[in-house]
């Protein structure tokens, strides 16, 4: 009973790092239109950044080792995050749909690529290890230190939904809808397309990086291999899943997806030998793109829809 419980908030905390990082593209693609490509490479931002700030001092590194607390790691991760999201927005938002997936795609790829390589950095593939973790002092008992991790992933998880919620339901709101609606009648009405374009674009950047901060403390040990681009396949699933333009919808995308992902590693686990595992493994990928194209085709809109769509 025990291992079930154990198991069963291990998951949850992984589930809100989706939740999270399907919100921040939903600010993005589902109410601005704009289709960002690159979630893994904002999610790593926010990751190493948070990493750096509160983990110790590595002997083959230059940077980092400052040792400072959580929270400064992480107000830091969605500031550096919203930063970058502001300079990649600047030069790829006045591109347009399959460009612009195209050029975050490639921004994405260009981060995993440096944090491989710049070993002064970020240690390569090595990765940076024994990063503080929340609670993790409170008590010798590691169920009671994820239970409290988890509670503190609900409260943002939360606090980021209820904001999200204001914002969209705000006259901000309704510009970004418009602006993905028709472009050019928002422009014709007197606001500035590219400005409103880009606050989405880093909001979004910014609790993606949020997520990543939270994702590395909690693991203690990140690498370049936790964000390659099946991470943005994932989120992007779980919002069309869900229900792109609907907050609540991204998050029961986030936790279905992500059920069906544990479920079908379980599944392979005990009806596949150890010898064909790696194999069955794209069986996961094959599920995941088996239920996306059925989404699109019977339900494109999602199973929560955008509530001013509803019929």
């Amino acid at each position: 009973m025990i291992e079930v419980i154990s198991y069963l908030i291990f998951f949850l905390i992984i589930c809100s790092f989706y939740v999270l990082s399907c919100l921040g593209l939903n600010i993005q693609y589902g109410y601005t239109g704009m289709f960002n490509v690159g979630v893994a490479g904002f999610f790593a931002i926010g990751a190493y950044t948070s990493a750096l700030l509160t983990g110790p001092r590595y002997p083959d590194t230059v940077v980092g080792g400052f040792d400072l607390p959580i929270v400064v790691g992480w107000v830091a991760a969605i500031m550096v995050s919203g930063l970058a999201g502001m300079l990649v927005g600047l030069i790829t938002l006045r591109l347009r749909e399959d460009f612009l997936a195209i050029s975050t795609f490639g921004i994405a790829i260009s981060l995993q690529l440096v944090a491989n390589n710049v070993d002064s950095l970020t240690r390569g593939p090595n990765g940076l290890y024994a990063l503080p973790k929340p609670f993790a002092k409170v008590s010798d008992n590691p169920l009671i230190d994820n239970l409290l991790y988890l509670l503190l992933c609900l409260v943002l998880v939360a606090m980021v939904y209820l904001a999200l919620e204001r914002i969209v339901k705000s006259p901000w709101g309704r510009v970004l809808r418009s602006i993905r609606e028709d472009e050019v009648a928002a422009s014709a009405m007197g606001k500035n397309v590219f400005s409103f374009r880009l606050q989405a674009f880093v909001v979004g950047c910014a609790i993606m990086g949020l997520s990543g901060a939270m994702y590395a403390n909690f693991m203690r040990f990140i690498s370049p291999q936790d964000f390659m681009p099946i991470f943005t396949i994932q989120v992007l699933v779980m919002l069309v899943v869900g229900g792109k333009g609907n907050n609540l919808g991204a998050i029961l995308g986030a936790i279905m997806i992500w059920t069906l992902w544990s479920a079908s590693d379980s599944l392979i686990s005990v009806m596949v030998t150890p010898d064909f595992q790696t194999q069955a493994a794209a069986l996961r990928l094959i599920t995941i793109g088996v239920v996306l194209v059925l989404m699109l085709i019977f339900r494109p809109a999602g199973l929560l829809p955008e509530k001013n769509t509803q019929s």
